[in-house]
Parts: C-alpha cells; structure tokens; sequence
C-alpha cells in the first residue's frame, strides 16, 4: 500500500518525467542483459533459425508501381540538411517536397459548425465550442478514402485518393496551452479540458487546386471523455468495470497512436489514461493501481476536484480508472454508432496497433505498451475476420492475447495471457482480470521489460517494426546495445512463425539511434511508424534531437542491408512529429505536428506566423511531392 503525495502545478512536461515514471518492479530480465550476450545487429538472426530470418529479409523482387520510372532508388529524393533549419518557428521540409497545412486545433469538424479558434491569446474556446472543433494534441490517425469499407467498391480512382474521413487523435493539451492557466478553477474549465481530448472525425476534400479543406458530412463528429461507448469482448461484464453510482460508461482519453482494421474501421489507443485520476480525500493505492500508475495528484490536470468519475478517492467511482487503458474500435462511415472497447486486446498503455493478415483471413495484432520497462503484444483472431463478421462478431471479440519474451539467440516466445495458465490462475479469478490487469499478468510469466515499446507496422514482407523511443532510467550495462541509460532509443524487427499465428517468433535490432550521432542524418527518439508495400519505412521522432534538429519524420529503404534514415522533414521548436497516414495511391500523405512550442508563443505561433503571441496550435500537414511523386521516392 502507498500513500505517497505528488505536487504538480502545472502539467506542462506530460512527456517528460511526470508520465514516464516506470511502475514495473517484476524484476523480470531486461532487454539490455538479453542484447549482452548477443551478436551484432547485423548478424542477430544467425544460428538454428538462421534460413527463417533470411528469408523474411530479402528484399522483394521488386518494389511495386512505388518505383518512379528512370529512378535508381527506392527513396530517392533530396533530404533535409542540418543546415538548410534555420527558422525553427516553422516547418523545415525537403526540396522536393511541400506541405498545407489542415485541421489545426480549433478548426470546426464542419464548416459553419461552431466559431474557429485562431489562437488569440486572450482567449479560449468555451467547452460547448470545443464539442464541435478539432482539438488538442494531434496524434494518430488513418485516411479512409470513400466507399473503402469492405463490401463497397469505388471505381471513381480520382475520387478515393482525393476524398475521405480522416480520424485524428487528440492525445492531450496541458492547462496552460488548453486554459491559459496552470488548473481549472470550475467544472467549464474541467469540460473544456476534456473536450479538447478524444478523437475527431472529419471528411475532408481536395479541390482541382490541390488543396485540401473540412467539407460536410453527417458522419463527422468529436468523441471526447464524455461520449456514450460500449465495451465487448472477454471482460465487458466484468464488475471491474460497474461503479456503485451505476454510471454508464463514457469516453475515451488520451488518444495516442492509433491503426486500422481490414474492415474499415479506425482503432484508437488509450495510453496515459492514469494521469487524468486523482483524489481530493485519502487515497491508499492497491498493487493494481501502482502497476498502472495512479497517484493522489496525477498529471496536474485536476478533473478530480470538479469531477467526481476522476476521483480515486470517490467510492462510488472505484472502478471507472479500470474502463480507460483499452483499444477502442470506431467506425468513421456511420456517425450513429457508438466507439466499442475491445477488452480482448487487453488493458495497458496501448502505443498504437499494427493488423497483419495471415494465408487463412485470421488476423494478428502488434501493440506496444508505452512506458519504460513495459512489454510487447500480440493478439492472434480465432476466425477468419470475414469469417467472424459474417457470423456478426467482432474479429477483435474471440482470440487470444500474447506478450512477448526475448531470447538471446534472436528467438522469442508469445506467451499466451489465459486463466487456464496455472500461474495466472493462482492470482485471477476470471480471464477477464487476466486481461484488465494484463501488465501484472505478463510480470507473472516473466515478458521482457522494454525500453518504451510504442508504434508497430508491418513491412512489405510481413516483418514486424516495434520503435522503442527511448530509456533513460536503464542503469544495466550490455557489451553491445542498447546503451544503458538507452537516451536515443531503437527499432525491433520480428517475424512471426506460421505467418503470424505461431508462438514464436525470430529478432533483430533494425537500428540503434545512438549509431546515427555525429552523421548528417543523425536522428533519435524513434516513435511513430508506418511502412508501405514496397519496402519503405516512415519515422516520426519524439524527443531532444542532437545538433539543434527539432523532430524529425525519416524514411528508410528497408530493402538495403544498412539501414540509412533520409531526413523528409524537420518540426518546429519543442514539437512531436507524429502520427502517419496516406491515401490509396500513396502520393498524398498526413502527419501531425504536435504540441508545438509546447504550447508557448514565445518560440513559435506555429501555425501562424512568429509574432510572438499567437497560441501555437497542433495540426495536421499535407505533404505532397512537387513532381506529384510517391511520397518517400
């Protein structure tokens, strides 16, 4: 039990060291010690599964129609200098390339819908208003082009690469940048708050110009912490998840990254849900509560005081914190219908969520818990997905949840997260425990602690891309790498046995970040990731960058032995680049840039231009190349 107290003013470094403090005490082996007695990168899948490893890293035949025509190289195209940044009040981009900018916060989610906000520094939207705007702290998103769901056909090309509903996470926005204020003083200023979290669902548009706006649609909508949702799956009658109050479950919170199903539906991750909770009375926290990391203070936000669902210490609330922390399912093309929380894939930090198919239609999904020490997952479908949904379930309803262990031969195992485990049925009661405490379910069977497990995407030839953003609190030593502290953090690549659906798997490390410093294309932090069809993979990075660099986004050709990261674009001061999508013809794409200045005028207005005053707003941007090329060519 613990009855530790924390002050916190104002909660303006939530990516600093107020949400990353590690909870993870399982003493289960790290993954340094595996990686000491290892071999190079380069050569870590050698040995007894030697031929598997080799044939997953071959590259392709040939690139697809990703290849430009008269161009040598998969990524080709002239990348972002250190020199070339010298207005770090404004994006830097390649020559090659040039971006809009889209939806930044504030912008209505349709046209005439509310007043915009501009950033005027003297005011704020009222919370009725941010109901009806895009909000705060761009994160994840995905681009559905129209009539992608599956079953309807577009045969209109123009129309589905320049038409389509973009869902965008809104991860967070401290007081001061949402309130202009360290704390909220009343309940508007809670709601105000918390309607600048959640996720937005807009239909966008690009004219015969070739810019891109916000036009009408009846499925648009906000979805923010007070919006009305269902929860499905192994866990969803749980009395973990009723409150005596009786209180029907709403919202979702902190929207990190995020992915999307084959079906066309949009998945969106709750990660640092436990900094929303606090208590205004005494608060001794249980085991569970510390491996999640609840405390009296949070993150400073103070819902708690105005709120009574944040408040540990409300007992009739004392199970509300167990219905954040999940994967919620929400479809963009059907406004009406409300966002489902697939209890299946377990309760943690989710990062984001990358679905592979395997040969027979059953599906498998990567996620990442996003906090030093923490693990790696899998969930594995029991049915083909169109299989499950012609039996009117859900393919993220029935199948089987996995956390990763690390070997240091380069293999690895997916050890299944079941009540009928002896381990793990000596500490639940139900397999829904087992999944609404899934961290301490994986302490139990000894998963690898990772340096920040965040995105996952799946390569062209089925591999598997895990960024590990960074560890500083790693104090083991290892022969090779990681380092210990991990300051600059790497990228894992996996390949599952039996085309996703084995249990075991084979490793390498892509790429050290440490191993870029002192180059030209010096980049660390790895954090959002996507991969295309033909070999190239996009970085988006979150954290200090050496030589004066902001945030970057990066591309590898992951079909060359070394890996080498083109630097695309460079952020501006104190920002996060974050969050990937594309349209179907790959010449358009999305990314957001987060939090800029952190929220502060004074070292940019972004995406105004520097005055010194404006409120710096997250936004989307829209990248295209200038010769209407691949993006990443």
């Amino acid at each position: 039990m613990s009855t530790k107290k924390e002050t916190i003013k104002d909660n303006s470094q939530l990516h600093d060291e107020i949400e990353d403090i590690p909870s993870n005490t399982s003493g289960n082996t790290p993954f340094a010690s595996v990686l000491e007695t290892n071999m190079s990168r380069r050569n870590i899948m050698k040995g007894s599964l030697g031929v598997a490893a080799a044939s997953f890293l071959a590259p392709a035949a040939h690139a697809g129609w990703g290849w430009e025509w008269g161009r040598r190289e998969l990524v080709d195209f002239r990348p972002v200098a250190i020199d070339d940044v010298v207005d770090t009040s404004m994006p830097t981009i390649s020559d090659d390339y040039e971006y809009q900018i889209l939806i930044p916060w504030g912008t209505p989610i349709e046209p005439g819908a509310t007043q915009a906000y501009t950033g005027d520094p003297d005011t704020r939207p009222t919370s009725a208003q941010a109901a009806l705007q895009t909000g705060l702290g761009h994160d994840g998103m995905w681009f559905f082009p129209v009539s992608s769901r599956f079953g309807h056909h577009d045969s209109a090309f123009y129309r589905r690469n320049n038409e389509g509903m973009l869902c965008v996470n809104h991860e967070y926005g401290n007081n001061s940048h949402a309130l202009g204020k360290d704390a909220p003083e009343n309940l508007e200023d809670v709601r105000l708050s918390q309607n600048i979290h959640g996720v937005s669902v807009v239909k966008i548009k690009r004219s015969l110009r070739g810019d891109w706006r916000v036009i009408s649609s009846n499925h648009s909508r906000r979805i923010t912490v007070n919006t009305p949702v269902a929860f499905s799956g192994p866990a969803a009658d749980s009395e973990l998840l009723q409150n005596p109050n009786g209180n029907i479950p709403l919202g979702t919170v902190n929207n990190c990254g995020s992915g999307a199903t084959p079906w066309g539906t949009y998945l969106t991750c709750e990660e640092n849900f436990n900094g929303y909770f606090g208590a205004t009375g005494e608060f001794f926290s249980t085991a569970e509560q510390e491996r999640y990391g609840f405390s009296n203070n949070g993150f400073g936000y103070g819902w708690h005081h105005f709120d009574k669902r944040f408040d540990l210490s409300d007992p009739d609330y004392v199970n509300e914190q167990n219905r954040f922390g999940w994967i919620v399912e929400i479809d963009p093309f059907d406004g009406t219908q409300k966002p489902v929380k697939r209890t299946a894939l377990g309760r943690f930090k989710h990062e984001a969520i990358a679905i592979a198919e395997s040969h027979n239609g059953r599906i498998a999904a990567y996620m990442g818990d996003d906090q030093r020490f923490d693990y790696c997952y899998k969930y594995v479908s029991n049915k083909s997905w169109r299989q499950a949904i012609s039996d009117r379930e859900s393919p993220l309803d029935n199948g089987s949840l996995y956390v990763a262990k690390f070997n240091d031969d380069g293999t690895g195992e997916w050890l299944e997260l079941t009540i009928d485990n002896p381990v793990l049925a000596s500490r639940f009661n139900s397999q829904a425990e087992v999944l609404i405490y899934a961290r301490i379910a994986s302490d139990l069977l000894g998963a690898t602690p990772m340096d920040r497990p965040e995105w996952t995407t799946i390569g062209k030839d089925g591999e598997v891309f895990w960024t590990c953003t960074n560890n500083s609190n790693r104090t083991e030593s290892a022969a090779a790498n990681p380092e210990a502290p991990n300051n600059d953090g790497h990228i894992i690549r996996t390949r599952d046995a039996d085309d996703h659906l084995g249990t075991t798997f084979v490793w390498d490390i892509y790429i050290l970040a440490s191993s870029t410093r002192g180059a030209e294309n010096v980049f660390t932090d790895p954090d959002a990731a996507w991969a295309d069809p033909y070999g190239r993979l996009f970085i988006g990075t979150d954290g200090g960058q050496p030589d004066g660099l902001q945030d970057q986004l990066v591309v590898f050709d992951t079909t060359k032995e070394v890996p080498e990261p083109k630097r695309l674009l460079v952020g501006v001061s104190s920002d996060e680049i974050t969050g990937f999508t594309i349209t179907p013809d790959q010449r358009t794409a999305f990314v957001n840039i987060q939090h800029p200045g952190n929220g502060s005028p004074r070292d940019t207005n972004f995406p105004a231009p520097y005055d010194g005053s404006t409120i710096p707003r997250d936004c989307t941007l829209v990248i295209t190349r200038k010769n209407g090329g691949i993006i990443g060519s």
